[in-house]
């Protein structure tokens, strides 16, 4: 069974050697794992790196993009292309090592069989997951937006913007993607919403959640907010 782990990237070119190591080497047999990064046109040359990287290993590719799209647009452009690659299960983590890839053996366990729609999330917030190094303020403001988004959307998830996600291909065939909105971070949420909107198998596995390891964050405030507005239109939206 393939398992394509889908990785954007922005100026990444220190973390994407470091993180196709990590990945691939949780391949085992019967689990045949490959890595799709999609970057977009990084000026610090992740995308040349990747191609490097890809000349020596061809289960690592990189999809090419014009410009800096969004988190959400280049997620569904690789999972469109993990579909057509033949993928079986679909991963989509960051590159920065907040998600641990000695995780995906137990993610895709979860998953099971790809012609079952099910999604696994990894998740800070269930028993057992955590937030190593987080300072107090940000946890608390984390957990409260978490309890904000289950009371305005109804969704029951501990950690309804997670990430680090495990998608067989027939729930990413329920997802239309054609029609997702979010282009930013806010893709989490809707994806998530619409998983189970459309009674996906979704389940929340605990993950250690750190900070990453080199490069910078992209993570800020408008983020947060964002997140929290698009909340609303979600539990009004009629059904895409």
């Amino acid at each position: 069974m393939k398992t394509v782990v889908v990785i954007p990237t922005y100026d990444e070119k220190d973390n994407v050697g470091p993180m196709s190591e990590a990945v691939l080497a949780q391949s085992a047999e019967g689990r045949e794992i490959e890595i799709l990064f999609v970057d977009d046109n990084s000026p610090d040359g992740t995308g040349a790196a990747i191609d490097a990287l890809s000349e020596k290993d061809p289960r690592i590719r990189c999809l090419h993009r014009a410009g800096k799209e969004g988190l959400g647009r280049a997620y569904v452009a690789g999972f469109r292309r993990a579909l057509e690659l033949g993928a079986g299960l679909v991963v989509q983590m960051d590159c920065d090592f907040s998600h641990n890839p000695g995780d995906l053996p137990r993610m895709i366990e979860a998953a099971g069989d790809p012609s079952e729609p099910s999604l696994v999330i990894g998740s800070r917030y269930v028993k057992g997951g955590s937030t190593p190094g987080w300072p107090f303020r940000r946890r608390l403001i984390s957990r409260m937006g978490g309890v904000y988004i289950r009371l305005v959307t109804g969704m029951p998830l501990r950690d309804p913007t997670g990430g680090f996600k495990c998608w067989t291909k027939a729930a990413l065939e329920k997802m239309d993607l054609e029609t997702v909105e979010s282009s930013g971070y806010s893709f989490q949420l809707e994806m998530n919403h619409r998983a189970w909107k459309r009674g996906v198998d979704t389940r929340e596995i605990p993950i250690a959640f750190t900070d990453r390891i080199a490069g910078y964050s992209k993570i800020s405030a408008g983020i947060a907010v964002e997140s929290l507005k698009i909340a609303w239109r979600l539990r009004f939206r009629k059904r895409k």
